[in-house]
């Protein structure tokens, strides 16, 4: 039996960059300053901030969608030269002082590798969620909310992810309704908080639970741990992230709760390996600190490559 041909072509790069949001992104307009030969690879391009509603705290901007934002990042990672490749990454495999990054399609060589991955959105877990994923429960307003013109939709959590999507959401919908677990809002910054009271159509349940999703094909109610009954269209879930574990734990990378542990050079406990964003043990989980982390990780980079040619 002939042996099965394998497709996978081979390219070499000082640097991929493994995800291609903030972090990922920064990352790559710093190491093309530095000339080196670059990659990044991100299934979505722009990250999970491109799913934001606006985004009122990144330097220059007092307020700009995230999916402009995004864009824009990406933008100025082309016009420096480096391509997108818009693939998962399934394996990363150190041979000697070299890393295998593989996709489904490809194999790409690099002296080292920044791991940008990020997170991803926390499930609610309750009955009847992941029966109607896209059938009325959704993780992202931008996306969803003009399909929900007209219609009663709740939102999940307390947040500010949580209250800038109510205030989306109420744009199109005649009733939104904000479930949080606490007594009050507890982490949303006082400036969404302040606009969601004033919203006559967002109204907020406290104390409370969802239990059930229920419907037939569609979502058509939620039942609460308080035993009450909500009549929806929608339920968008905004709880969180959780960090994305499959490539670090296969890598063997030193983590906090999941969180990759870097150093302040942004160095991971496998040379030659750094991450930045989300992903990372450190605590501030914002676009801005994001990219502050992913430019220190190409400088450190570009210092160690430097190194080893002297």
């Amino acid at each position: 039996m002939a042996k099965k041909k394998n497709n996978l072509s081979k390219e070499f790069y000082d640097v991929v960059i493994v995800g291609a949001g903030p972090a990922g992104l920064t990352a790559g307009v710093y190491a093309a300053r530095y000339k080196l030969k670059t990659l990044i690879i991100g299934e979505l391009p722009g990250g999970l901030i491109s799913e934001a509603y606006e985004v009122c705290d990144f330097p220059t901007y007092e307020k700009i969608l995230g999916m402009e934002l995004s864009n824009k990042m990406i933008d100025q990672v082309k016009k420096n030269g480096v391509e997108i490749k818009p693939e998962r990454v399934e394996s990363i495999e150190k041979e000697n002082d070299l890393f295998k990054i593989k996709t489904y399609s490809e194999e790409y060589q690099a002296k080292k590798v920044i791991l940008a991955i990020g997170t991803e959105r926390r499930k609610l877990n309750a009955l009847g969620e992941i029966k109607f994923i896209g059938k009325g429960v959704s993780y992202c307003a931008t996306c969803d909310a003009p399909f929900y013109k007209g219609k009663v939709v709740a939102v999940v959590g307390g947040s500010d992810a949580s209250l800038t999507a109510a205030l989306l959401l109420a744009e199109y919908a005649k009733k939104v309704y904000i479930i949080y677990r606490r007594d009050k809002f507890f982490r949303a910054m006082p400036a969404w908080i302040e606009q969601v009271r004033k919203n006559k159509k967002i109204e907020p349940i406290f104390k409370a639970n969802i239990k059930e999703i229920y419907g037939k094909e569609f979502v058509e109610g939620v039942k609460l741990d308080t035993l009450k009954d909500l009549k929806l269209d929608g339920v968008f879930i905004e709880i969180g992230s959780v960090p994305e574990k499959k490539l670090s734990e296969k890598l063997g990378l030193k983590t906090e709760d999941g969180y990759v542990v870097v150093n302040k050079r942004q160095e991971t406990n496998i040379k030659g390996i750094y991450a930045a964003g989300d992903i990372t043990n450190n605590p501030l989980k914002q676009a801005v600190t994001a990219c502050g982390e992913g430019a220190v990780a190409a400088s450190s980079v570009f210092e160690d490559i430097k190194m080893t040619q002297e």
